[in-house]
């Protein structure tokens, strides 16, 4: 049996914003199919920069469908690029501008087939592009001051503009840019808690066995690939109903932000998956009526539901730093924010 203290360091590397290679992936794989750009997985890629005045980059679309509508710099990653890369290359065709990302701000998602990365990011070099220079790409750059009127193509933007001044005046979470280590499909990688009624804290541990030595467990952050027909962040909903079936309709399984992200992308259709590192609360969601059939509180629980199938341990967290952490996290969530759009 892996000890605490490996346990625990497996948690504290992901909340100083390392990953780790994916190595196992306990639930989903034989539904799900690698990630393949182009083919079955559409990443986007969105910058939201901002002069000294907070005024916000945008450009004018040359697109037919939404000719002369204005927007944020963005679009889709192309094969062979980290997202990064991507980003940066979309700002410099569409608003003429070098860059350099300082942080991801949020990701959105429609499912593993389209995941939209949004960064916040500064001017390095260049100058904005003109009419002169318009182009398939856009026709031009502008900085808009938010209140002035401007044909948007879509309101979307306005929050991921709000999120974006929203750190640019006071950062809310550690900096987050994605790791360079490689991941072949779209997978969620959780630090699953449960709060006790003490304010302990249980981590859901896969106790998955190498066949090669079947008799030592090793235990590790559970994982899950994203399906197709559902939201991301259902993984880990597949991990709680494998863990604790009977106990899964009465709670909540709540991804309350992302740690890290894990993306490569440059051997096509075998390093194009993600993995994000998360942060998952499970929490009691039963509903206690009186004899007048009045709500009532739920007396928190002492302990987590038990666990039922062999591959999951519950472990408690003993160090006293790590679990005051957690505990602040589930209160205060500090983590980059993942939206489902479905």
């Amino acid at each position: 049996m892996a000890s605490q203290s490996n346990v625990e360091e497996q948690v504290e590397r992901l909340l100083s914003g390392q990953g780790s290679e994916v190595g196992i992936c306990d639930v989903g794989l034989e539904l799900s199919k690698p990630a393949t750009l182009r083919k079955n997985v559409t990443y986007i890629v969105c910058g939201v920069i901002f002069n000294e005045k907070e005024e916000v980059l945008m450009v004018q679309e040359a697109k037919q469908d939404c000719y002369k509508q204005w927007y944020l710099p963005a679009g889709r990653v192309e094969v062979g690029e980290s997202l990064e890369e991507a980003m940066k290359r979309e700002v410099k065709e569409e608003a003429g501008f070098d860059c350099e990302p300082i942080t991801l701000l949020l990701i959105q998602e429609q499912g593993p087939q389209w995941v939209r990365f949004i960064f916040l990011a500064k001017v390095t070099g260049g100058s904005l592009k003109t009419l002169v220079a318009a182009d398939q790409e856009s026709l031009q750059a502008s900085w808009w001051d938010r209140e002035s009127s401007l044909p948007l193509r879509g309101r979307d933007i306005l929050r991921l503009i709000e999120y974006g001044l929203k750190y640019h005046r006071n950062p809310w979470h550690p900096v987050c840019l994605p790791l360079d280590l490689s991941c072949r499909h779209v997978i969620q990688r959780l630090v699953l808690v449960f709060v006790g009624a003490t304010e302990q804290i249980w981590l859901v541990m896969s106790s998955f066995c190498f066949s090669s030595c079947p008799s030592v467990p090793l235990p590790h952050l559970p994982t899950a690939a994203a399906l197709k027909t559902h939201a991301v962040t259902w993984a880990a909903n597949m991990v709680v109903q494998e863990a604790v079936p009977s106990s899964y309709s009465d709670h909540e399984v709540s991804t309350l932000g992302v740690f890290s992200v894990q993306h490569n992308g440059r051997q096509h259709g075998r390093t194009d998956g993600v993995c994000l590192n998360t942060l998952v609360a499970l929490v009691p969601d039963r509903v206690q009526r009186d004899e007048d059939g009045l709500r009532v509180a739920w007396p928190a629980a002492a302990a987590p539901p038990p666990v039922e199938n062999p591959r999951y341990i519950w472990v408690e967290v003993q160090k006293q730093e790590l679990r005051e952490k957690l505990l602040e996290m589930t209160k205060n969530t500090s983590l980059v924010p993942i939206h489902s759009l479905y």
